[in-house]
């Protein structure tokens, strides 16, 4: 699917639950919320995500890494629809993300985002 510019892009900052078992709820649903990320990338709906690490993460082995959220750029008819995306994911279905910190923005891109993989 080809990207359409026009297509207003929204900023997503879904901040983890702060709980002692937040990263085991992570790791325990990754793979499902990475495919879901993966086949929305693929149509073009979700442009750019990541993870994102605490500050003491960023020198550390894969496996001694902790999370502090989530970021991710959509484009999408509506911040709405986004806000959709975002609730039929995994992450915010099973309490990683901490859904009263969740923001949605409207964000107008100052750099290109990466080309929709075909």
């Amino acid at each position: 699917m080809s990207t359409n510019s026009e297509l207003p892009k929204f900023v997503v900052w879904a901040p983890d639950c702060t709980d002692e078992s937040a990263l085991a709820r992570r790791l325990a649903v990754r793979s499902s919320h990475l495919e879901n990320a993966n086949k929305l990338t693929k149509q073009g709906i979700l442009r750019t995500a990541g993870g994102v690490l605490t500050s003491d993460s960023a020198d550390v082995a894969p496996s001694d890494r902790k999370f502090f959220g989530s970021c991710m750029i959509f484009e999408a008819e509506s911040l709405e629809a986004v806000r959709k995306y975002i609730e039929e994911d995994v992450y915010y279905k099973t309490g990683v993300w901490d859904k009263e910190k969740l923001l949605i923005l409207p964000i107008l891109m100052a750099t290109s985002l990466p080309p929709v993989p075909s």
